[in-house]
């Protein structure tokens, strides 16, 4: 089992106050599960988190996260929402996501 930060891909561009969150991470779940996206085995979604429109998704398998991030565009669909989304995605990266400007901004 590969450490999860290597297993989980980083979804941006996920609609925002459209459906009840369960619903979504469901549709989130199911559209990153389908090989048609180059899909495989979805340990979790978390969403929502703190940052709007993002979610996580974390595969059983690190393989499934090279193969999502092959995958020209990623079109999320389903027939709850009134249209299909781009989603961007990208590889999660603890560093990044951790990292606070911020705290290193001193005052003038």
């Amino acid at each position: 089992q590969a450490a999860r930060s290597a297993r989980t891909v980083v979804i941006a561009g996920v609609p925002d106050g459209l459906l009840h969150d369960d619903v979504m991470t469901d549709i989130l779940m199911i559209h990153f599960q389908m090989s048609k996206n180059n899909g495989g085995d979805v340990e979790e979604v978390m969403y929502p988190t703190t940052k709007k429109g993002v979610a996580y998704v974390t595969f059983e398998d690190r393989e499934v996260v090279e193969s999502v991030l092959k995958k020209d565009e990623h079109r999320l669909e389903d027939k709850r929402l009134p249209r299909h989304y781009l989603l961007k995605v990208t590889r999660y990266c603890e560093n990044v996501s951790s990292f606070r400007i911020d705290l290193f901004v001193l005052p003038l």
